[in-house]
C-alpha cells in the first residue's frame, strides 16, 4: 500500500467523524448557519434591500427574501460581474463560475473566498467516506482522470472566470496533481472529439485507478479507448476499480458503462453545481446522497406540485417527508439567497438526510395535463431493459407528439439511441408505456381515456445526440442531455439526421 492511501484511512475516519457531529442535530447546524449568513452579509448591497440584519430564523428569510431563479437575480448577478463589490457577499467573487442558462444566456455563478471549499472539498469528502465504508484506497496511489471543461479562466469584470470543472482544477492538492491526467495542455483543448482523442494517447499504459466525468462523455471515452485497443476497459486499465460519476443520474447509462469495463467496478455518484456540491453517496450501494447541511449552504425545498404558486411554502431540513418531490432553493456563502437551483430531489432517507434527484423543475413533460418527471422517465425505461437485457440504450429523451389526426390520438414520442436495440421493438415500446403509466396516474388517466395512445418509439441512429449536441456547441464537458421537454424543439433537431420508427 503505498503512503496517499495509508493516510487516506484515518483522514477518512475523522471525517467521518466530524459528518457525524453536525448528523446529531442537522436542524441547528441549519439554523446556526442561516443567522451566520445573514449576519455576514448585512451591510451588502442586497442584505440593505432585504434587511438581512433581521434575519434570525428560516421565516425571517421568508419573510424578507422572496424565491428568485437566476433570471430574476440577474440584476445583482451583473452588478457583481462589472467589478461591483459588496454586491451579494462581502467584496469580490473569487472566481465567476460560467455556464449555459435558459432565458438569460450565459450564466455568471459566484464563487467566493468563503464558498470555494465547498466546491474543492466535496468530492474529497466523497471519496473519504468511500474509503471509510470499504477499507479500499489503493485507487489514490494510481492515476485518477477527470473528464472536464478546459481549465483556461478569463477575466470579467477583474474577475477570473470560467468552467466550474476547470475553477476547481486549478485547486487540485498537489499531492494529487501528480496522480492527474490529462495534463494540463490537453484539458485546455476546446473541441470535445480532439481532446479525446489526446486524452485516449496520454493514458494509455498508465496504470489508471479512478475514472471520474459525467456518464455520456466518459462513455465517449470508454469507446474510443476500445476501438483503439480492440479490448474492454477493465483490460486495457487492470487497475481500475472506482468510477466517479456526476451531473446526470448514472443509471441510464449504468449497463452500458460496465459491459464497457468488461468487469462489476465500485462507483460514487456526487450532486455539484456551479452554485455549490450538494450531496454525494457516501455508501456504496445505496442510491442515496448524502446532504451537506454543514458547508455553507443552507437549504429550503418546496413541494413540486406547488412551486410555481405565488408564495409557495418553503420548508427546512427539519420538516421534509420521504417520498415526495421538492424543488431545491440555496441560501449560501456565494452570495445565492433563496436562489432556485431548478432541480428536484425526493428523500430517501431522514437519518441522516439522503435524496436521489429526480429531475429539473422545468424539465417535466406536462403537454397534455400528465406531469411527467425525469424519474418517472429513467425508471420505465430501466423497467423496459428489465425486461428486455439484450437492449444497450445510449441516450435518449421524450418529447409531445400532438396530433392533428383526430382518428389518431397525441401521445409521447420516445427518440432513443440504442447501442444494441430490442430484439421485439414493439414489445420495448409496449413496456415503456405500460412502466410508464404505472408510474404516473395523470398517463394513465389519459391513456385509459385515449386522450394519448401508447407511445412512439423512435430510433436514432448511432452519433445523432453526439451530432445535435456538437452542432448546438454542448458536447462534452459538463453539457447534460434533457430527458424531458413540453416542445419539440431538440426532437425536431435529433429527427434531422435519418432515423427508423416503430
Amino acid at each position: 500500500m503505498g503512503i496517499k492511501a495509508a493516510l487516506s484511512r484515518p483522514l477518512a475516519a475523522y471525517t467521518l467523524h466530524r459528518y457525524r457531529q453536525w448528523q446529531r442535530n442537522p436542524a441547528a447546524a441549519q439554523r446556526r448557519l442561516l443567522g451566520e449568513l445573514a449576519r455576514t452579509a448585512a451591510s451588502t448591497a442586497f442584505g440593505r434591500a432585504h434587511d438581512l440584519a433581521a434575519v434570525r430564523t428560516p421565516a425571517d428569510l421568508a419573510a424578507r427574501v422572496p424565491i428568485r431563479d437566476y433570471e430574476a437575480l440577474k440584476p445583482y448577478f451583473d452588478r457583481m460581474k462589472a467589478g461591483e463589490a459588496d454586491v451579494l457577499w462581502p467584496g469580490r467573487p473569487l472566481y465567476l463560475a460560467k455556464t449555459s442558462g435558459t432565458t438569460s444566456g450565459a450564466k455568471y455563478i459566484p464563487i467566493t473566498q468563503a464558498s470555494i471549499g465547498n466546491h474543492i472539498n466535496g468530492a474529497k469528502d466523497a471519496l473519504l467516506h468511500y474509503v471509510a465504508a470499504t477499507g479500499r484506497a489503493r485507487f489514490l496511489d494510481g492515476k485518477l482522470i477527470f473528464l472536464s471543461g478546459s481549465p483556461e479562466l478569463e477575466m470579467v469584470g477583474g474577475i477570473p472566470t470560467g468552467r466550474l470543472s476547470g475553477i476547481v482544477n486549478h485547486h487540485v492538492p498537489s499531492y494529487l496533481r501528480r496522480n492527474q491526467l490529462p495534463s494540463y495542455a490537453t484539458n485546455c483543448i476546446e473541441d470535445w472529439e480532439t481532446k479525446l482523442d489526446a486524452i485516449v494517447a496520454e493514458t494509455l499504459g498508465q496504470d489508471m485507478t479512478l475514472i471520474s466525468g459525467i456518464p455520456p462523455w466518459v462513455q465517449m471515452y470508454f469507446d474510443r479507448l476500445t476501438a483503439r485497443t480492440g479490448r474492454p476497459v477493465g483490460e486495457v486499465f487492470p487497475q481500475f476499480d472506482l468510477f466517479v460519476s456526476g451531473g446526470v443520474s448514472m443509471e441510464p447509462y449504468r449497463a452500458r458503462l460496465i459491459e464497457s469495463i468488461g468487469r462489476q467496478i465500485d462507483s460514487i455518484e456526487l450532486f455539484p453545481a456551479s452554485e455549490g456540491f450538494l450531496a454525494f453517496q457516501d455508501q456504496p450501494g445505496n442510491p442515496g446522497l448524502l446532504l451537506r447541511l454543514d458547508s455553507g449552504i443552507f437549504f429550503e425545498f418546496v413541494p413540486a406540485e406547488r412551486f410555481f404558486e405565488e408564495t409557495p411554502p418553503r420548508l427546512t431540513i427539519a420538516e421534509v417527508e420521504l417520498d415526495k418531490q421538492y424543488a431545491v432553493v440555496l441560501t449560501s456563502n456565494a452570495g445565492l439567497w433563496a436562489y432556485s437551483l431548478g432541480d428536484t430531489v425526493r428523500f430517501v432517507s431522514l437519518h441522516p438526510h439522503r435524496v436521489v434527484v429526480t429531475g429539473r423543475i422545468k424539465h417535466f413533460l406536462s403537454a397534455f395535463g400528465e406531469h411527467v418527471i425525469g424519474e418517472e422517465v429513467e425508471a420505465a425505461l430501466r423497467e423496459a431493459i428489465r425486461q428486455h437485457p439484450e437492449a444497450e440504450v445510449t441516450e435518449f429523451t421524450v418529447a409531445p407528439l400532438v396530433s392533428e389526426d383526430k382518428a389518431q390520438p397525441s401521445r409521447h414520442e420516445w427518440l432513443v439511441e440504442f447501442a444494441q436495440p430490442p430484439r421485439d421493438a414493439a414489445s420495448f415500446a409496449a413496456a415503456l408505456d405500460a412502466s410508464l403509466r404505472q408510474r404516473n396516474t395523470y398517463y394513465d388517466d389519459l391513456r385509459q381515456g385515449n386522450i394519448l395512445t401508447s407511445l412512439q418509439l423512435t430510433q436514432l441512429p448511432a452519433g445523432a445526440f453526439r451530432r445535435y449536441m456538437k452542432s448546438v456547441g454542448k458536447l462534452g464537458g459538463q453539457n447534460k442531455v434533457p430527458r424531458l421537454g413540453n416542445d419539440r424543439t431538440l426532437a425536431e433537431g435529433l429527427l434531422n439526421n435519418s432515423l427508423t420508427s416503430w
